[in-house]
C-alpha cells in the first residue's frame, strides 16, 4: 500500500455529493439510504444524458450543479426523514404505552379480598394517574400518523407537529419510568410481588424503547426543515 492520499481531480463528483449530503442528514437508516440512492440513481441517469459533448466528469457536474447543492437539497430531505422518524417514534408509542393499562388495572385490583396482597393505595392512584397519560400520548400519537398519512395528500403537515410527536415520546417514556419505580417500590410492599416486579421490568424496556425513539425524533426536528 502506497499510502498516498486519491487525487481529489479523480474524486468521483455524484459520490461525493452524496456523501457530502449523507454527513448532514439525520434520521433512520434505512430511510435515508433509499432516498440517497434514489438520488444518485437520479444524478447518474442525469450524467448519462449530458455525457455526449462534456465527457463522464463534466456531465457529471453538471448533473450536480443542475440537481442543487447540498444546502438546497439538505432542508427538503431532512424534513422528509423526520417525518418518518415522527411516524417511527408514534408507531412505538401507540404499541407500547397502552400495553401496560391493563397489566396496571389487574395489578391495582390483585387480592381485592386480601389486604396483604393489595398495592398500596398510594400506588393505586399514582398508576391509574399514568395510566391516563399514556392513553393520551397513545392518542396523540394516532392522530398525528393519521395527519401524515393519506390525509397528508390533502393537508401539509405543520413544521412544528414532529416537535410535539418528539416530546409526547418523551412524556411516554417518562411516565413508564415512573411506572417501573413505582412498581418495583410497591413489589417490596405487597404479596403480589411477583406481579409487580415483572410489570416493572416490562415498564423498563418499554421506556427504553420509547425514549431512545423521542430522542432521535427530537434530534431531527432541531434540524431545519426549510431552505
Amino acid at each position: 500500500m502506497s499510502g498516498r492520499l486519491p487525487d481529489p481531480a479523480r474524486v468521483d463528483p455524484i459520490e461525493a455529493h452524496v456523501a457530502e449530503l449523507a454527513a448532514v442528514l439525520r434520521g433512520a437508516d434505512r430511510a435515508k439510504s433509499r432516498m440517497l440512492a434514489e438520488l444518485r440513481e437520479g444524478l447518474l441517469d442525469a450524467a448519462t444524458e449530458l455525457a455526449p459533448g462534456r465527457g463522464p466528469d463534466g456531465a457529471a457536474r453538471e448533473a450536480v450543479r443542475l440537481f442543487g447543492s447540498v444546502a438546497e437539497l439538505a432542508p427538503g430531505f431532512q424534513r422528509e426523514l423526520t417525518i418518518v422518524q415522527a411516524r417511527h417514534t408514534s408507531r412505538r408509542i401507540l404499541l407500547l404505552a397502552p400495553l401496560l393499562l391493563p397489566c396496571w388495572y389487574v395489578l391495582a385490583g390483585a387480592g381485592a379480598g386480601s389486604t396483604a396482597h393489595r398495592l398500596p393505595y398510594a400506588a393505586q392512584v399514582l398508576l391509574a394517574h399514568l395510566g391516563g397519560t399514556a392513553a393520551a400520548t397513545a392518542l396523540v400519537a394516532a392522530a398525528f400518523l393519521a395527519a401524515t398519512g393519506p390525509l397528508a395528500r390533502r393537508l401539509a403537515t405543520p413544521d412544528r407537529l414532529p416537535t410535539v410527536v418528539a416530546w409526547t415520546g418523551t412524556t411516554a417514556a417518562v411516565a413508564l419510568a415512573l411506572s417501573a419505580f413505582t412498581l418495583t417500590i410497591a413489589s417490596l410492599l405487597t404479596a403480589s410481588w411477583p406481579l409487580c416486579a415483572l410489570a416493572g421490568a416490562v415498564a423498563i424496556v418499554f421506556h427504553a424503547r420509547i425514549a431512545a425513539s423521542a430522542r432521535a425524533c427530537r434530534e431531527c426536528a432541531r434540524l431545519p426543515a426549510t431552505a
